[in-house]
């Protein structure tokens, strides 16, 4: 059982107690400390102590809300338990501002109480009074706009890469090709983050430095891409590649670092690299690099 649903049970016991002596506010304090008693696994009572004052303090407009949702249901008819439950569960859909307890999250936790403390059908009937709120508000919009917020990657961070088409004259006049294998079997453009304020150009050689030892001068711009990725620190956030051809001499090739996903680096001649195992979304860039090289240097 989560704290958080433990919090919640004594905010019911404590406010079935509370509506039973007739509203008494006099005795709230003594009430939530005899609900507290037999739970000494709760070490913060900042929470269930907020909803209840919450809820004592909003219940006239609660049980107008529940009037309305159910008319068929004056209060005074419905149950204590299951009534006391629609208040808090009422308090935390609409008034309570924790933005760490989405709406459905509040009608999920109340319907659990029901099927604890209620009849056998108190959560059904709980379960069609918050229902017909949450349909019946602006709740439902406001998720699935906050779900179209988180999932819209525009909203993650952003992490700036460089990557290269490298390619090299080698002593026939042929030319070659450097890539990199990674751990998924697949032969890709070596690339690397760009530091805070630092030209993508600037970055891609410094980065291909570090990863295959190889120096090189930026001739052009091949194209970018985008995707999402998992950071340990951030969560996703999105990877912006911006990818050039450049050049260097033909000259052994070897990661210099152990690990980071990749497993090997090594030359490809023209025809080869139209077979090699690569990814779809660099298969363009792939391409028009090699274009621009074979262009280049048959121009020179």
């Amino acid at each position: 059982m989560s704290l958080r649903h433990l919090a919640r049970e004594i905010v019911i016991q404590s406010l079935f107690t509370w509506d039973f002596y007739e509203k008494d506010s006099s005795r709230v304090d003594e009430l939530f400390s005899f609900s507290l008693q037999e739970r000494d696994k709760l070490h913060d009572v900042d929470f269930p102590k907020e909803l209840l004052e919450g809820v004592i303090r909003k219940v006239d407009v609660l049980d107008e809300i529940i009037e309305k949702a159910a008319p068929a249901w004056p209060i005074d008819r419905i149950a204590p338990v299951d009534r006391n439950i629609l208040r808090l569960g009422i308090y935390e859909m609409l008034f309570s501002g924790r933005g760490d307890v989405p709406p459905r999250v509040a009608i999920n936790e109340a319907i659990e109480l029901g099927k604890s403390y209620g009849g056998p059908n108190s959560y059904k009937f709980i379960s069609g009074v918050l229902g017909s709120i949450y349909e019946a508000s602006d709740l439902k919009a406001k998720e699935e706009e906050q779900k179209k917020k988180e999932l819209d990657p525009t909203n993650f961070p952003l992490a700036i890469k460089a990557g290269a088409v490298i390619y090299a004259v080698d002593t026939d006049g042929l030319l070659q090709f450097a890539f990199v294998h990674d751990i998924f079997g697949k032969w890709t453009l070596s690339k690397g983050g760009v530091q805070d304020g630092e030209d993508p150009q600037v970055g891609v050689v410094r980065e291909i430095k570090d990863e295959i030892g190889l120096d090189v001068t930026v001739i052009d711009a091949v194209g970018s891409n985008e995707y999402l990725a998992n950071d340990k620190e951030h969560g996703k956030i999105r990877k912006q590649v911006h990818y050039f051809l450049v050049k260097s001499d033909f000259v052994p090739v070897a990661l210099q670092e152990e690990g980071g996903g990749l497993t090997d680096t090594k030359w490809f001649d023209q025809e080869e690299v139209a077979s090699l195992s690569t990814y779809n979304d660099i298969k363009s860039i792939i391409t028009k690099g090699v274009d621009l090289a074979i262009a280049r240097e048959s121009n020179s």
